[in-house]
């Protein structure tokens, strides 16, 4: 199944200013969630954004928060995104193909895309866009997620999924701005 713009939303979860340092190559995720929300945007992807208890965590990284509408951000408590149910209520929560990126991918990106899955979800991670404190946990956690049934994914692939063809306005758009 190929990740259809129409049909999918961006999930970014927990880019957060006190958990960023911590994480094993944290600017090289940055930056391809950023690159992947201004994919996104360019193609009327709606894109979701979670906060994990921002008062202990800090808020949303400014290089992301400054890509994002207002009402793009939803704070929780739990691991999961899925826990308290405000996702569904979101705009673009409703999509049946969810793109998931974000930190830590062993805890809240791992525990948010086997609820989204059992949810009847269909799940892509983007390998390059999540990341943990440990390389190995990444790992393990990008392993356990594709047993359960999530795709993994490269940006690149998430990105000319939702373009399908070239010789358009929006191709001729991200492939100036955004493909190098």
């Amino acid at each position: 199944m190929r990740m259809c713009a129409k049909q999918s939303v961006l999930l970014v979860v927990d880019v957060q200013e006190r958990l960023l340092p911590a994480i094993h190559e944290g600017q090289a995720v940055v930056d391809n969630v950023c690159w992947l929300v201004g994919v996104a945007r360019a193609l009327g992807v709606p894109v979701l954004v979670t906060e994990q208890y921002p008062r202990g965590l800090g808020g949303t990284l400014p290089a992301l928060r400054t890509l994002l509408e207002p009402g793009m951000i939803v704070e929780k408590e739990h691991f999961s995104a899925v826990g308290e149910g405000q996702l569904w209520k979101a705009p673009g929560g409703d999509r049946h193909r969810w793109i998931v990126t974000g930190t830590e991918t062993h805890v809240c990106v791992q525990q948010t895309v086997l609820d989204l899955l059992a949810a009847g979800r269909r799940v892509f991670v983007v390998e390059e866009g999540v990341g943990s404190r440990r390389a190995r946990d990444k790992e393990l956690a990008l392993e356990r997620m594709r047993q359960h049934g999530a795709d993994i994914v490269s940006r690149e692939m998430v990105a000319f999924e939702w373009l399908e063809k070239a010789n358009t306005a929006a191709f001729r758009a991200v492939l100036k701005e955004f493909i190098r």
